[in-house]
């Protein structure tokens, strides 16, 4: 009986131990120099891709990969570790299942030795050949249908992640990252009316229309 109860004892000073490990975790802040837009961090990235989060848990995301932006994987999933301790990303529950983004990831070349804790195996630094995310710059945008937004040239503000901006296709994006377009182009795109660009595209799609019509016009003599 004494032998259980010690036990118990045991357990429950464990669990409080991992429980206030936890919560000291998600206290500590980071602190880190704004590193740029990102159209100044992800030329520099180890892998930037596209791809919808398939799962959340601890401070790990997967991301299961639409397209390969700039670098090389033969993984269709990489796992990218984000916020725990003092590390400067973005927390996980910023990314919910089935949200999808363009991430500029830094790979994990080696874990330091206070980089896992067994009783917190899901918050951890992260681990070798695995991705993380900073959040010290625009390393991330939020992508919906074929556009993305987020802080994506140098002219928006340091640390907004979300600035008001209009939606820049994703093939643009994919020009740039390989050398095919500059930094103006991206920002004349960020910067369009989006009511012209409406305008624009029920132009064409009327055009398209009346096709038959403006062949079969006469000609003059």
């Amino acid at each position: 009986m004494r032998q259980r109860l010690t036990l118990t004892a045991a357990l429950i000073a464990l669990l409080c131990s991992a429980s206030l490990y936890a919560q000291n975790l998600a206290e500590q802040e980071c602190s880190c120099l704004w590193q740029g837009s990102f159209s100044e961090v992800a030329p520099q990235s180890d892998l930037t891709v596209l791809g919808t989060v398939t799962r959340v848990k601890g401070n790990a995301v997967d991301l299961q990969l639409e397209q390969t932006l700039l670098g090389e994987t033969w993984l269709d999933n990489v796992r990218i570790w984000m916020k725990a301790r003092d590390y400067c990303r973005p927390p996980a529950e910023s990314f919910p299942t089935g949200s999808r983004w363009i991430m500029a990831l830094e790979k994990i070349d080696s874990v330091p030795d206070d980089g896992f804790n067994p009783l917190t195996p899901n918050i951890s630094f992260g681990r070798a050949h695995d991705y993380l995310l900073s959040s010290c710059g625009g390393y991330f945008l939020s992508a919906n249908g074929n556009a993305v937004i987020g802080n994506l040239v140098p002219s928006m503000a340091r640390w907004d992640y979300a600035p008001k901006m209009t939606p820049v296709l994703i093939s643009l994006i994919d020009a740039y990252l390989s050398g095919h377009a500059d930094t103006q182009a991206l920002a004349r795109a960020s910067k369009a009316d989006p009511r012209v660009r409406e305008l624009i595209l029920d132009t064409r799609s009327f055009l398209r229309g009346q096709e038959e019509y403006i062949d079969n016009e006469p000609k003059g003599n």
